[in-house]
C-alpha cells in the first residue's frame, strides 16, 4: 500500500467513526427526556385531546375544560433546539421522576421567553407523564373550571422568564 492510499483509508475511518457518533438527540435521549420532549410536540401541534391523555394528575378537570383552556391560551412549546435545553434528572424512582430542564416558549409576551424549573413525571400506563398543572404552568393558564385567565404576576419562580 502506498501513502496515498494508507491517508485515504485512515481519513475514511475517522469519518466513519465520526459520523457514527452524531445521532439524533432523540436516539440518544433518556426516557425521561424522549417522553417529556414527545408531550411538548403534541402541545405545540395544538392536539390537546391527545395531549389531555398523555397528562398525569388530571384531577377533577375534564376533557373538554382543559382543551378549551389550552386553544384560549396563545403560549405553546418553542421549536427545534429551543423546545427543552439542560435536561437533567434530579431523581428517578420507579414510577416518579424529578427532572430541571429550561423549556422554550413561543407565544408569550416578550420576543423569547422560557421557563426554567423542575418537573415532576410519573409513569403511568407504561409511560412517563408530565404533569397537568405543570402545562398549565407553561401555558399560562389557571386550572380552575371555566377559567383561563392569563396571569398577570410578574413572580420568577412561577412565570416564564423572558430573555
Amino acid at each position: 500500500m502506498n501513502i496515498n492510499s494508507c491517508l485515504v483509508t485512515v481519513v475514511v475511518l475517522v469519518f466513519l467513526l465520526v459520523g457514527a457518533g452524531t445521532g439524533s438527540a432523540s436516539e440518544t435521549a433518556s426516557p425521561l427526556e424522549k417522553s417529556m420532549s414527545d408531550t411538548l410536540d403534541i402541545w405545540r401541534e395544538r392536539r390537546y385531546e391527545h395531549l389531555f391523555e398523555q397528562l398525569a394528575h388530571r384531577g377533577k378537570i375534564s376533557r373538554e375544560t382543559f382543551v378549551k383552556n389550552m386553544r384560549e391560551s396563545t403560549i405553546l412549546p418553542a421549536c427545534c433546539w429551543q423546545k427543552m435545553q439542560d435536561f437533567r434528572v434530579l431523581n428517578e424512582k420507579s414510577s416518579e421522576a424529578t427532572v430541571y430542564v429550561k423549556i422554550g416558549l413561543d407565544g408569550t409576551p416578550g420576543a423569547a421567553g422560557s421557563m426554567t424549573r423542575e418537573f415532576k413525571l410519573t409513569h403511568q400506563e407504561g409511560l412517563w407523564k408530565m404533569q397537568l398543572a405543570d402545562v398549565f404552568s407553561l401555558a399560562g393558564v389557571t386550572g380552575k373550571k371555566g377559567s383561563s385567565s392569563k396571569r398577570h404576576s410578574n413572580n420568577p419562580y412561577l412565570y416564564p422568564t423572558f430573555n
